[in-house]
């Protein structure tokens, strides 16, 4: 089934001319005809607040997690080595290695998860100091998946309780006006934002969190609202709002006019979200065995969301999983035999997804750029090599 998003188009000469501009930017200075965008886990270098939840005191970031696993089994592939070493990500050069690779393999679009907690960002150096600052950073685009969920212990190797929350995911609309005002400032206007018909892309991962933190479903709708006014009044024709589509984004919303939400469908409509990817397969299969099962039950759903929803999908495409790193005394459920040759199998049935529905943009999702801690990173291994990366030339690149 074909489907299409209607986007609202202003008449002012001067946001024509940024929606023009902005078109034609995104067109330019690549050589993929797909989107390719990788999620980006910026913890890797030290951040300051890292001393609040007194985690990584070696100074690197979750690279401590990784260096120090250890297998939990015969066999066990703990840790997956970076052939590049530990390298700091907040710093331009290093981030400009990073760039300048993933583009010359098909990888053109960084999804970075972002974070605001307590009032303030987190985790935004490898954006702000790294990327943004490297010399050739334009060459990439970028958007921010926002990763509102509440931050636990879940990241503290030392701590077996996974349960403690330091900050809690959900925030006010006066916290949310401002974190905002920060988004459309500091990051729409950038020139290689990633945006469909002119409209920055904004994913929220987890809407039922936001929804519970801003006072429920209506004052959800009014911020979600304000921020799309906000943005086109910043010159852009709109704000193209994602979803990050598994079992957050609520089925009913209670207290809303009429009361008439009963599917996933309907609350997305109801927000006025243009689109939808995963994050991760482990949303949707439980991680355990081989690669290829748990690739072909996670990409089943591709056919029902196709029938269930009626905004676009962007097929979705995971690496792996394996989080043991970040459990040095409990063994967790994990995929093996994740190998480049499997990765790229489906990355050409995502291709091939996309070349069935021409009416929405050839945008595909990877988990991910990074997640060592997570088994599932595109960066070289001591074990692979460039193999993913070559997975993706192959399909996107190679014969295109």
């Amino acid at each position: 089934m074909i489907k299409s998003t209607v986007f609202v188009y202003l008449t002012v000469i001067p946001i024509v001319l940024v929606s023009f501009f902005a078109t034609a930017q995104q067109q330019t200075n690549t050589k993929n005809k797909y989107d390719v965008a990788a999620y980006y886990w910026p913890a890797y270098h030290n951040d300051p607040r890292f001393k609040d939840i007194h985690v990584f005191p070696d100074g690197k970031g979750e690279w401590e997690a990784i260096y120090k696993a250890k297998p939990k089994f015969e066999g066990h592939e703990v840790p997956k080595v970076p052939l590049w070493g530990y390298e700091d990500e907040s710093k331009p050069e290093v981030m400009a290695k990073k760039i300048a690779t993933a583009t010359k393999y098909g990888v053109n679009v960084m999804i970075f998860d972002w974070y605001w907690y307590d009032n303030k960002p987190y985790l935004e150096d490898a954006l702000n100091k790294g990327f943004l600052k490297a010399k050739n950073s334009n060459d990439m685009k970028f958007y921010l998946m926002w990763a509102n969920h509440d931050h636990t212990s879940y990241l503290d190797p030392s701590n077996p309780d996974k349960s403690k929350v330091y900050w809690y995911g959900g925030v006010d609309r006066p916290t949310f006006e401002v974190m905002i005002a920060h988004i459309i400032k500091d990051y729409f206007k950038k020139p290689n934002y990633y945006k469909i018909n002119g409209a920055p892309v904004f994913n929220i991962y987890e809407l039922s969190t936001f929804i519970k933190g801003i006072g429920g479903p209506e004052k959800a709708k009014e911020a979600i609202d304000y921020f799309r006014k906000k943005t086109i009044e910043a010159g852009f024709p709109g704000l193209h709002l994602q979803a990050t589509l598994w079992g957050n984004i609520p089925s009913t919303l209670q207290g809303v006019p009429g009361d008439r939400i009963q599917t996933q469908d309907e609350t997305l409509e109801y927000f006025g979200f243009a689109s939808m990817t995963n994050y991760q397969w482990v949303h949707l299969v439980a991680p355990e065995g081989d690669y290829i099962p748990w690739a072909e039950k996670s990409i089943s759903n591709w056919a029902i969301w196709d029938k269930s929803f009626k905004i676009p999908y962007f097929p979705h495409v995971s690496i792996g999983w394996d989080s043991n790193p970040r459990f040095p005394t409990t063994k967790q459920g994990l995929i093996v035999n994740n190998r480049p040759e499997y990765f790229q199998t489906y990355l050409e049935k995502a291709k091939e997804y996309v070349d069935q529905h021409p009416g929405q943009p050839r945008l595909i999702t990877i988990n991910a750029w990074n997640e060592w801690a997570e088994g599932s990173a595109l960066e070289p291994n001591m074990k692979y090599g460039f193999g993913y990366l070559e997975a993706v030339k192959h399909v996107f690149l190679d014969g295109n």
